[in-house]
């Protein structure tokens, strides 16, 4: 009896023995693997979400920006291609007969008497800044539109608020100055508002009238431009 149990006993303890082989064996397994995942996780991070890169807004020589903050509401009374005579302007008294070649923008009953502010409609480099018959203060700047060299002419401006030297480059949107005292030097004795014009070509011409329908065709409505009709 004594034998057998012995025996048994034996067994039993290389049992154990095995079991404890095959585990410790598994542990390690288990251990190594472990150790392997973590060091592919280093090596290969996760790939993160991508971010869409955000693209800065460039200044597009191309477009054409308004010269006025409401400008659509402000033209009024002198549109481009109106044909004026002192009988039949919607300003009075009249100096001009012709066809008018520019945009008047006017300014609101409340800017008689604050500075109404005129910005550079297109990128390109100041080239004329003095005071003109039927200006007063006038500005000019030579530009591109759909890759055609036009010049901008900016009318009634106070000469002394224009900063800008002659030749120095303007970006769209930046302000040249601020428009004359209505009926006074600043003005030519005109009303406070914008004459603007754009001329075909590098061409400098300021007139504000020409005297056939047929000359139209030399200059460019910019409210046409801004509504994006061709």
């Amino acid at each position: 009896m004594n034998n057998k149990f012995l025996q048994n006993k034996t067994i039993l303890l290389i049992f154990l023995i095995l079991i404890s082989i095959v585990f410790g064996a598994v542990m390690i397994l288990r251990g190594r693997n472990q150790s392997q995942k973590t060091e592919n996780q280093t090596s290969n991070p996760p790939a993160q979400n991508s971010v869409p890169e955000v693209v800065k807004p460039t200044n597009d020589s191309q477009k054409l920006v308004p010269p006025i903050d409401n400008w659509s509401e402000r033209t009024t009374k002198k549109p481009f291609g109106i044909y004026i005579t002192p009988k039949n302007s919607p300003i009075s008294p009249e100096r001009f007969i012709g066809y008018h070649i520019g945009v008047d923008f006017e300014v609101f009953s409340n800017e008689q008497n604050t500075d109404v502010q005129i910005f550079a409609v297109c990128k390109g480099p100041l080239v004329v800044k003095k005071y003109a018959s039927g200006y007063g203060g006038v500005a000019v700047q030579q530009c591109k539109l759909d890759n055609q060299d036009i010049t901008v002419v900016y009318g009634h401006l106070k000469l002394s608020s224009v900063d800008a030297s002659l030749g120095q480059q303007l970006s769209t949107g930046e302000k040249i100055g601020i428009l004359g005292k209505g009926f006074s030097v600043e003005t030519d004795n005109e009303r406070k508002h914008l004459h603007l014009s754009i001329h075909k070509g590098k061409l400098v011409d300021i007139l504000g009238y020409v005297q056939t329908s047929e000359e139209l065709n030399d200059w460019i409505d910019i409210t046409r431009v801004l509504t994006g009709i061709n």
